[in-house]
């Protein structure tokens, strides 16, 4: 299952041809957005899971 070139110039142009010259910068630019906006989050999840064990290993560590 492997895409060669004819199989993405293919898919290329049926997207060209769907929503036509002006709406693919509009596309990419909120794919784009999105791809920030979830790196944004999961950034966010790491930090909290670090201050959370952070925490526990500082609770656990004084008694």
């Amino acid at each position: 299952m492997n895409l060669g070139t004819p199989e993405i110039i293919l898919i290329a142009l049926v997207v060209l041809l769907l929503f036509g010259g002006k709406k693919i910068p509009e596309l990419m630019k909120g794919l784009g957005k999105g791809v920030k906006s979830f790196k944004d989050g999961v950034k966010g999840l790491d930090d909290e899971i670090k201050v959370e064990d952070t925490t526990v290993y500082n609770k656990t560590e004084s008694k």
